[in-house]
Parts: C-alpha cells; structure tokens; sequence
C-alpha cells in the first residue's frame, strides 16, 4: 500500500507543525494513557493472532460452508460493516446471480460459497420481511454478534432469525449452525448461547465494534464467504509494522495520513470525500465513513465523512465537487492492477466516436478517468490524498484496515478528542425506547409527550 500526499494542497511546513501532537498521541496509544485507553485491544490485534486461532475460525467456517447454503449475519454497526466490505470487495460483483443460476442450471453454474446476507442493521419491516420470505426452503444459518444481546435492531432480527430456523431445520440442525460471537461472561446473547449450546467466539472487552474487523466478528463471515483470512492478517500484521511506534514520521503512511487531515482541518476543509475507483470498494467507504465519523465527531468537533463511487458518481456529486463550497478534501483509493483484462473493441461503424480506445484495457481508460479526475479537482481546489493498493486481494484489504484504524487512533488524539467512545449514539436510543414504552422510561415518555404537544 502507498500514500501519496503531494498534491494534498497544504504546506509542508503545515503538516510538519503537527509532527510532534503525532508523535505525542502514537506514543500515547502505545503506552495506554490516551483517553479511551480502555478500548486499545485492536492495536496489536494483528500480531496478536495466532495460526491456532485462524484454524479454529476455519473449522467452524467449515462446518457452516457444509451444512448451509445461506449465512445471515445479524450485527449493526462494526458488528456487519468490515465483513461486508471484505466480502463485497473480493466476491464475483454477479454473485448474486451465480447463485440463483446455479439452482436452475446446476450443469452451467457451480456454486462454491454460501450467500453470505446481512441483517439486524435496521428495522425495516419490508426488509425482513422479504429476508424471511427468501429464507423460506433455504437451509440456512445464522451468526449473531452483539455484545449485550440487546442491542435493538440485532435483537430483533435475531429473535426472527432463531425461530424460522428451528422451525426449518429442527432445533438440533440449528445449534449446529446458529453462533454467537458476543461477551465471554455477561449479557443477553452470552445466557442465549450457553443455555442452548451454541459454538460462540468472543468479542474482545478492549475493542469497540468498529475496530472489530480482524477479531471473530469481521473472520467468521469472511471465511464463510470463502475467502483467505490468514492472508488478510498477514496484510495488517505488516502494516502494523509499518506503522509502529518507533517508524520514522516520514516513512509511517498512517501518522502522515493522520497529519495531513487536522492539517487540512485546520485550514478550514471540514469534509473528507473517500473516493474509488473500483465498484467493488463500495462497502469499504462505507465501513470508513463508521470508523472515522463516530471517532471524531465528539465535543462539535470532527470532519465530516463522506464517500462516492467514481466514476459513476462524476456524474451527480460531480459537480459539487468541483465546482460547490470549498470546504472538501479527497482522499482516493486506487487498485494499480485489476483481477482480470478486458479490451475494449473496435466497431466498423463508429458512431460513439470511441475507435481511438480501440485494443485498450478497459482499466487504462478508468485510470486515465481517475488521473483527469484528480487534475480536474485539484485545480478546482480541491486537496487530494491517493492511497494506492497493489492489487484487490486479501492481503492488501488487510493493510488497508489495519493502516485506517492506526491512523484513526492518532487523527482523533491530535483532534483533541476521545477517539473510542460514541456517547452521542446513545441519545436516539433513550427518545425511541420512551416513545417505544420501554420499562423504565416512563419519566422520559411523559417529557417526550409534553414536547411533542408543543
């Protein structure tokens, strides 16, 4: 993975004034006396890791790829969204259609992996609803994460989730393939787990849900999905080197990162845009935008995350990139090689006026997208990081996260900012639960009434 930030639009003197908070909050994060510093477990996580517990991850992968063709996870949060942005980056972008194929056509189309689906990050009713409709006939199983069992929306689908497959399979088929990955000793779904002798993993007490990725809760679903998740803590054990402590601030891509954004905050940009250029990285802005918004966003602090999908968002958020409130940064995400070649053709007729592309790859027409992009938006102002990954593969997705989580630790501690609380996400819980009639909430539901009638 390579960092450019040649063309951030800021100072090196500017950056170079934040060296030392850098340098103060890394050694912070190392010796424990940051705030939040209770919340530190994913810092070494990756050379925490051993070959014994990959295997352990992979027998009960195995054992769900056996007896499933379909694995919900229910989680919100951190608790879904780094599985997911693993998942989608490396899987077929038509899986979907594999799979439904290969139930009518088992001779054309071979299914390898379960479908890996996604549920308790919502209460729409529809949704589940139509999810469990689909689950109807289908022999699937469920991984449930949360740390309290509680936790509304996860509840919710889970409580659905455990019935119909009991109800399908039989209750001894699905303490096979229901697992809990949840607190070793207290809450909801740690009693449901031992009382009906689910498989369980546990979530570490020393890691917040959206750092989550590289412990049971991101590993499962990814190895499920069928991919190579010792590859995938390969990559971060190395860029947790790279990052280390003691790396040289012109040599560490996270600390210049984490510089080069309170920088640009500083100097008034107040928006950072993660961009790419690969369909497939649609989930890991997504995952990014969790990560660093309910980081940093504390104290009516914070730069406000955003992400688009070039190039096909060039042609809505486009414009106001360009050419809107020059408030914004960019920091893009770029795969140097893609998994496959496709040329583009020649046509006799012509009448797109497209034959000069004739015999290119299709990828050197999206890069030279992407280049003419970058000149376009920095001459409009606008700043822009480049993150470059050698290719889309388990590896480099493993850097990836590794390195946006280090440089979201130092990038919150520089802010001024605890960078591992979320206190904020616990207002909208209180008005639902009192709205909801709730035990205990009577006091805030009469307060809420009164509000509501004003």
């Amino acid at each position: 993975m390579k960092l450019d930030i040649t063309q951030a639009l800021i100072s090196a003197e500017k950056v170079n004034a934040l060296k030392s908070k850098v340098e103060e909050a890394q050694v912070a994060l190392e010796q424990g006396t940051c705030p939040g510093n209770d919340f530190l477990g994913w810092l070494h996580l990756p050379s925490s890791i051993t070959p014994e517990f990959i295997a352990e991850i992979q027998q009960t992968a195995d054992v769900l790829r056996k007896e499933c063709d379909t694995v919900v996870v229910a989680g919100i949060g951190g608790s879904y969204l780094g599985a997911r942005a693993i998942i989608e980056a490396l899987a077929n972008s038509f899986q979907w259609l594999v799979s439904a194929q290969a139930e009518i056509q088992n001779s054309k189309f071979k299914k390898e992996n379960p479908d890996v689906l996604f549920a308790g990050n919502n209460i729409g009713e529809d949704y589940l609803y139509e999810l469990t409709e689909y689950l109807r006939g289908r022999k699937f199983g469920v991984i449930n994460i949360s740390k309290s069992g509680t936790t509304t929306e996860t509840a919710l689908a889970f409580r659905l989730l455990k019935k119909q497959c009991e109800e399908q399979r039989g209750k001894d088929v699905a303490r096979k393939v229901i697992v809990a990955i949840t607190d070793a000793k207290r809450g909801a779904a740690r009693t449901c787990a031992d009382k009906e002798g689910y498989k369980s993993f546990i979530i570490p007490d020393n890691v917040g849900g959206r750092f989550s990725v590289l412990t049971p809760v991101g590993l499962l679903p990814i190895a499920i999905a069928g991919f190579d998740i010792a590859a995938l803590v390969k990559g971060a054990q190395d860029m947790e080197r790279q990052t280390a402590v003691g790396v040289p601030f012109e040599e560490n891509p996270a600390a210049q990162y984490a510089a080069v954004r309170n920088a640009l905050y500083q100097e008034g940009k107040k928006i950072e845009i993660v961009a790419n250029y690969q369909p497939k990285l649609h989930y890991i802005g997504e995952w990014w935008k969790q990560l660093y918004g309910e980081s940093e966003g504390k104290d009516h602090k914070g730069i406000f995350t955003a992400a688009v999908d070039l190039t096909t968002d060039l042609h809505s958020m486009g414009q106001w990139i360009q050419d809107g409130e020059r408030s914004i940064f960019e920091t893009v995400i770029s795969v140097a090689r893609p998994e496959h070649t496709l040329l583009f053709p020649s046509d006799e007729e012509n009448l797109d006026g497209l034959n000069f592309l004739a015999g290119k790859r299709v990828d050197e027409v999206n890069k030279m997208a992407e280049l003419g992009t970058k000149l376009a938006h920095v001459d409009g102002g606008v700043p822009n990081l480049r993150i470059e990954l050698e290719r889309l593969d388990e590896y480099n997705l493993g850097q990836l996260i590794y390195f946006f989580e280090k440089a979201c630790g130092i990038s919150g501690l520089v802010l001024g900012v605890n960078p591992f609380n979320q206190p904020g996400v616990e207002a909208y819980k209180k008005n639902m639960f009192a709205l909801l009639g709730k035990p205990g909430y009577e006091a805030e539901t009469v307060a809420i009434k009164q509000r509501l009638n004003h």
